[in-house]
Formats: C-alpha cells, structure tokens, sequence
C-alpha cells in the first residue's frame, strides 16, 4: 500500500471511529435527546455544531469548486449563505426559541391553530431537505470513490452507512457532539492547504490576504491579474467581472439563498438545543465568527485552484502538457470519471480550451477542484488525506442534521401531532429512527441519480425552504394578524410555483427528457435562473397571504397574544414537547 492510500485510511476511518464513539458516549434515550439534546448544550458547543450542521459538502467540495469556474459569478453563495445566517440569528431563532418548541412545523401549528399549516409545513421540509440531502450524498459519493477508490455507488453505500449508524443511534445529542468533532476535521482540512498553497503561490501564509497579492516569482504581476490572463488567453471569460447571468439573476439569487438559508429546518432546530434565548442568541454569534474562518478562505481556494490547474495544463504559454507524462493526480481523477480527456487533434498533447469543438477535457468535474487542489499543488500526503476527512465530514455533517428534520417532522408533527396523538415516547422513538432509516435508503437512491452538480442542487433546496417556509415564519413572528387560512395559501402558492419553475427547466422530479422548457436562458423568466427563483416564490407567498388574509379576516385574539408574548425578550424556559 502505497503512503497517500495509508494516511487516507488512517484519516478518514480514524475520525469515522471517533464518530461512532461519540455517538455510543452520546446515545438518546428520551424524544427530548433525540429531537433537541436534552436542551443542555452550551452556546459554543452549538455554536461550533451549527457550523459543522452549517458547512455541507456544497460549502466544502463543491463552493471553492464553482468559484474557481464561476469567479466572480460564485460570490452570490458566499454572499447569500452568510447573509442567511444574519438573517436567522437577528429575525427568526431567537423568537422561536422564545416559543420552546421542537420543530418548525410545531411552531407553525401553534402559529397558524391548524393541522393543515403543519402538514403542509412537513411536506415543504421534507421537499427542501430531500433536495438538500442530494447534494451532500453526491459528495459522500465523489469523496469516497476518490479516497478509497471504490466505485461511486459503493462509495456512496458506505457514506449511508456511517450517517445511518451515529444519527439514529444518538439523535440531536449524538449528532451535536459528532458535529463538534467533524467542525474540527473540517475546518483543518480546508484552511491548512489553503495556507500551504498561498504560501506557494504569493509567500504570504493568509489564504485571505494571498489572494490580493503579487506572486511569489518575483513577475510582480497580482495573482488574480495572472489568472484573468491565463482564462482569457484560452477563450473563458475574465475571472474577477464574470457575472452569473446579469445583475438581476445574481440579485435573486443571492436573495433566494439568504432567505432560504434563514428558513432550513435542520439549522432552526440546533437554537431549541440551548438552554434559554440569551442562549441561543450567543451561539448565533459564535456560529458565525467558526463560520466566516471557512467562507473568507473559499475565494482563495477557488482561484488558486484553477491557477494551479491551468499551470499543469499548459505550464508555458503556447506548451502544452504531453498526455502521457501528465501527473498522477490527473491519472487518479480520471479513474472516477469526474475528469476526462479525448485527444480530438491526435497529438498526444493537452488542449483545454473554451471552444467545445477543440476542447480536449471534456469533464473537469467542478466538486473535485478542493479534493484535487492539495495533490495538484504538490502538498504531502498527510495533507491530502486529511482534505479527504474533512469532505467526508461536511457532507456527513449536513446529511445527519437533515436527517433528524425530516425523521422528527414525521414522527414528532405529522404521526403524534396529527395522526396518533396518544403515541408514547418510546413509540415515537422508535418511530423516529425507522423513518430516519427510511429517509436515508430514499436520499442514497436520490444521491446515485443526482441533479447537476452538489452545490446547484443545494441552491435548489434553498430556493423551496426560500418560498415556502421562510414566509410563514417571518408573518408568523412580525404579523400578529396574519390568520392560518391566508399562510397555508401563501406556502401552497409559494412552492407551487418555484417547483413548477424548477420542473418545467430541471425535468419532472428532475428526471431527463421531461424539462418541458429545457434550461433555455431565453424561456427565463426576466432573466431569472431556476436555481434563483426561490426569491420571487416568496414574494408570491407574502402577496397571496397578506392578500387572503384581507379577505378572511385576521387571527383570533389569543394567537394574537402569543405573538406579543414571544416577542418579549425575557421569560422562555427550557425547549417541551406539548
């Protein structure tokens, strides 16, 4: 066995024991440690696991991946999932934890008085983060096909596998102290090759700041200058002004992405898991600074990555590499098919190009560009290895904390909160691992036939939780009048026509061949990407409920006293059931 494949097993199967050990320390015996730990997590212990639950595998594998493609066009996901985070931590958790319930479709039921707003709530969860759960298999898949070269769907088996054993064995308290130990993984697998690479690169050991400078070869030429050079010389468009689709459609995506960011159930439930609003607030604010020590080294990673791509490509202008002295990195990718090569021109060399007709890499796979990166910089071993756990981490992270939303969405609002209500805990326990089990055959299966790329079917995701949830939250908190006929037509419009819009572009359920309007830009409306129009679901959401709600009348007095209740700052105990 050769020392790459020795540090790999010893990284990832290291921190896979210490996932299960956590799990086994930590297993849930009551619904209160399933669903919410217990309620006895400290802020910078949720801090750091809303962090880990936070960072995905779009954020880790796929986001320095579509910057370093994109350029400046990627910003609206750095912009969008951090702004969200704002959002959630000032408007939406502290109120909710004010109100001390489980999940988000309970509070919509106490909210809105009806058990048709929870059901509908489950079935906006449940869409969104099914969606979002692609995403993470998909880099369960690509990481492990890479690092253990194993077949993709194996790969993927294996990924189900690990997830299935510490989340339904520990619930919230298992998954919270696993997240923990995969927030450090993860953000040491991310910064320390970006350190090493800026380093390379610029002599300056701030991945942040090294993206600014001059290179260290003494040309005095900006790293970002060189870069813009290199893709416009090969016909791409100009790194640093590359907008995604016009003003407009950055706009709405940077929208879509904040709000649907401040609606996901599976961050809204870490606030229940502290002991009171003060609380909740304070690891809000520790989220974000473990957050930011990620996300303000994505664009550093990005574009040092596709430097370092292009350089191995065609190290001198006009040179190119010869195919079969090209570096074993390049010869690992290609096993897993993520990136491929046909000689078009049959001259043995490496053409990579903008123009599809002369363009002899047919597939650079833009989620390999961070599990790359530290091989094709020439990094030690250790180090690629320990990026390998680190993506493994995120994606397992993510996937765990979806998981527990849709499996308390089922078993907590839909089976004890509308169809059984006498269900004992043990039952509802019980119950809520076996449709964790479910959740997790069904996501696999979604993960071996994904949607595009990680983070696109992330944004995706984002976009449902933007139209439907969101809205209903924020009316529900910042509207005492808003009555429960007028949010449950809001969420039905809200969803209904950002999955109508995503279906008649993506394919019915994403399955090909069934986009009645293709991904054509020009059938857009104004403009607007499919991944983007979450935003204007929600302004459909908020239009339809103010304007029902104008024709049925406003909430009873009492729900109208609950909400100037929960919005006074003091007075919340511990999270309850019912």
């Amino acid at each position: 066995m050769d020392e790459l494949k020795l540090y790999t097993y010893i990284a990832v199967f290291g921190s896979f024991g210490v996932y299960f050990a956590i799990a086994w320390w930590a297993r849930a015996g009551s619904t209160s440690d399933f669903y919410v730990a217990g309620g006895g997590v400290t802020p910078l212990q949720n801090g750091m696991a809303i962090g880990a639950d936070w960072m995905s595998a779009a954020s880790f594998i796929s986001m320095a991946g579509l910057i370093a493609f994109l350029g400046y066009g990627g910003s609206v996901f750095l912009m969008g999932w951090t702004g969200g985070y704002v959002l959630l931590a000032m408007l939406l958790a502290p109120y909710l934890r004010k109100h001390g319930k489980f999940t988000v479709p309970e509070f919509i039921f106490d909210r809105y008085y009806s058990k048709t707003a929870r059901i509908v709530a489950v079935v906006c969860l449940i869409i969104a983060s099914l969606t979002y759960i692609i995403g993470q298999m998909k880099g369960v898949g690509v990481a492990f096909s890479r690092f253990l070269e194993v077949d993709y769907g194996l790969g993927l088996g294996i990924g189900m596998m690990v997830v299935w054993v510490y989340a339904v064995l520990g619930g919230m308290k298992g998954i919270t102290y696993t997240q923990i130990a995969q927030y450090c993984v993860l953000i040491f697998a991310y910064t320390i090759p970006a350190i090493f690479i800026s380093l390379q690169l610029t002599g300056n050991p701030i991945p942040q700041l090294g993206l600014g400078s001059t290179l260290a070869d003494g040309s005095g030429v900006y790293l970002l200058d060189k870069l813009d050079m290199v893709v416009t010389d090969l016909g791409f468009k100009e790194y640093t002004t590359d907008n995604m689709g016009g003003t407009l459609n950055m706009f709405a995506y940077t929208l879509s992405l904040m709000i649907g960011t401040a609606g996901l159930p599976h961050v809204i439930m870490r606030f229940f898991t502290v002991p009171s609003v003060k609380a909740a607030r304070s690891s809000a604010g520790y989220a974000l600074v473990f957050i930011a020590l990620l996300y303000t080294v994505a664009p550093a990673v990005g574009a040092m990555a596709r430097l370092n791509l292009m350089n191995t490509i065609e190290p001198t202008a006009g040179q190119n590499m010869v195919y079969a002295e090209r570096p074993q990195w390049f010869k690992d990718w290609e096993k897993t098919g993520l990136l491929k090569f046909e000689d078009k021109n049959g001259d043995g060399k490496v053409q990579y190009v903008a123009d599809a007709e002369t363009n002899e890499m047919v597939k650079v796979d833009r989620d390999i560009m961070v599990l790359a990166n530290p091989a094709i910089a020439n990094l030690p071993n250790w180090v690629i290895a320990l990026v390998a756990a680190g993506g493994l981490a995120a994606a397992l992270s993510t996937a765990a904390g979806l998981l527990l939303a849709i499996s308390s969405s089922i078993s907590h609002d839909l089976m004890k909160g509308v169809l059984t209500p006498d269900l004992s805990e043990k039952a509802e326990l019980r119950a809520g691992r076996i449709v964790m089990t479910i959740a997790i055959l069904v996501s696999g299966y979604l993960g071996l036939n994904p949607p595009g790329f990680a983070a696109g079917t992330v944004a995706l995701a984002f976009g449902l939780a933007a139209s439907s949830i969101f809205p209903a939250l924020m009316m529900g908190i910042f509207s005492k009048k808003m009555s429960g006929k007028a949010a449950i037509a809001g969420m039905c419009s809200g969803i209904g026509i950002t999955m109508l819009y995503v279906f008649q572009h993506k394919g019915i359920m994403f399955i090909p061949g069934t986009s009645f309007l293709g991904g054509l830009e020009q059938n857009w409306f104004l403009g607007i990407s499919p991944n983007a129009f979450g935003a204007v679901g929600a302004l459909v959401n908020f239009a339809v409920a103010f304007g029902v709600c104008k024709l049925t009348g406003d909430a009873p007095a009492h729900i109208q006293h609950m909400v100037e209740n929960f919005r006074v700052p003091k007075g919340a105990g511990e999270a309850h059931a019912h």
